[in-house]
């Protein structure tokens, strides 16, 4: 994987960072944005446990996360293609959220409309002060079409969806941290991204498989019945069950030393 027209990308100890690169546009969210990522992402997906065990998502400058998808753009966009851009974005949200690896958006300034969906497909969200959060596109005449309309709700429920979409008006940080839209706020930009790498690190100690069937249950099980959810994890828990990786954690435990988990 390697850094393109649009996207900084770059990978460390199993990380991978990628930084929407364009500074001078707000980090908007071109067709060519949107094609590079989905290429990244299919990238990522096709990586082992044993290579990537985490994915930070964050925009270019001090200004913007992505502040929304290139409106000049879309100006000259036939209703066809309008069809095939929103088909592009909800694409790219749905390689995020496929990622077999926990994915956390790092939000400094404005993440709006495509910008705050892209953000909502990541498994959480880390923010600084300056951080801005919307879904303004009912101010244009359109509405969300990369996934607004459908996860927000489930972020922070039905009833302040409904006010945030319908009167497009955008929350500071503080506010996105009380309805639970971001799980913390830092200093700087900075302090955020060495934040994301800590939690993820966190992470790593535990067995990649656990946490990717984590992952997969919460996804799938989260607009079902609890009982059809509960099926599922029950299922979840007998495929883990079988693996290398359990019998080690549960081997480690007893012998009372650290697991070597190998992702198998």
């Amino acid at each position: 994987m390697e850094s393109t027209s649009t996207l900084k990308v770059n990978i460390q100890d199993s990380v991978l960072t990628i930084t929407i690169n364009r500074p001078d546009k707000l980090n908007a969210l071109s067709e060519t944005v949107l094609t590079e990522l989905r290429s990244i992402l299919a990238q990522a997906n096709e990586q082992p446990l044993s290579e990537l065990r985490g994915v930070i998502i964050t925009g270019e400058g001090e200004k913007a996360f992505i502040a929304g998808a290139d409106i000049k753009a879309m100006l000259t966009m036939t209703p066809d293609d309008s069809m095939r851009f929103g088909k592009l974005g909800q694409d790219v949200t749905l390689l995020f959220e496929s990622l077999t690896v926990p994915v956390i958006a790092c939000i400094n300034g404005f993440a709006l409309g495509g910008g705050l969906e892209m953000a909502m497909s990541c498994d959480f969200m880390y923010c600084t002060p300056n951080a801005v959060f919307g879904q303004p596109e009912v101010k244009i005449g359109l509405i969300p079409g990369f996934g607004g309309t459908q996860r927000l709700s489930r972020y922070i429920g039905v009833a302040k969806c409904r006010e945030l979409v319908y009167t497009g008006k955008n929350i500071l940080a503080e506010e996105a941290i009380t309805l639970g839209l971001v799980n913390q706020c830092f200093e700087t930009k900075e302090e955020m991204l060495l934040g994301a790498m800590k939690t993820i690190n966190s992470i790593k100690r535990n067995s990649p498989l656990a946490v990717s069937k984590c992952k997969q249950l919460v996804n799938e099980g989260e607009c079902l019945a609890i009982e059809k959810g509960l099926a599922l994890e029950r299922n979840g828990f007998k495929d883990i069950f079988q693996t290398e990786d359990a019998k080690e954690g549960l081997t480690s435990f007893l012998e009372k030393r650290a697991p070597n988990y190998q992702g198998q």
